[in-house]
């Protein structure tokens, strides 16, 4: 004996679930991808054989043509002082003192281009010796060639 459907079969397809799960999707992504901080500024750093095993939240960046940029606090919660402002070399020095000021143990990094006259480093430096700074440089790591 054959049963009888009680309701008619439908012939069209309902897409409403497949949007809630787009946009569950839309919503994950956004939020994890606020996440990550990746470097505004496109330095080209110099390579080195050694690294540090600290990461710096204060980060100052000097670009191919000599401009300076500044980050506050990397893991501002807010947002408003991990994003890189430029500033000028004279300015450099007041605005680290107070950052310092807050937190007196706080390393500041230093990603200078490689293609920046290292005399203009060495000013940047030498800002940061005189107002009692702790700045540490930044490279990218050297590839080691494995013996064969």
């Amino acid at each position: 004996m054959p049963l009888k459907r009680q309701f008619p079969t439908l012939e069209t397809f309902s897409m409403s679930s497949m949007t809630d799960v787009i946009f569950l999707l839309l919503i994950f992504f956004m939020v994890t991808s606020t996440l990550i901080h990746p470097a505004a500024i496109d330095v080209n750093l110099p390579q080195s054989g050694e690294q540090t095993s600290q990461k710096p939240t204060t980060e100052v960046y000097v670009d191919s043509v000599r401009n300076i940029y500044l980050v506050e606090d990397r893991n501002d919660s807010t947002g408003l002082l991990s994003i890189p402002r430029r500033i000028q070399l004279d300015s450099l020095a007041p605005r680290l003192t107070a950052i310092q000021r807050v937190d007196s143990m706080r390393p500041v990094a230093l990603y200078a281009d490689e293609r920046v006259p290292y005399g203009y480093v060495v000013d940047v430096l030498d800002m940061a010796a005189r107002s009692n700074l702790r700045l540490v440089l930044a490279t990218k790591a050297r590839s080691v060639a494995q013996p064969e």
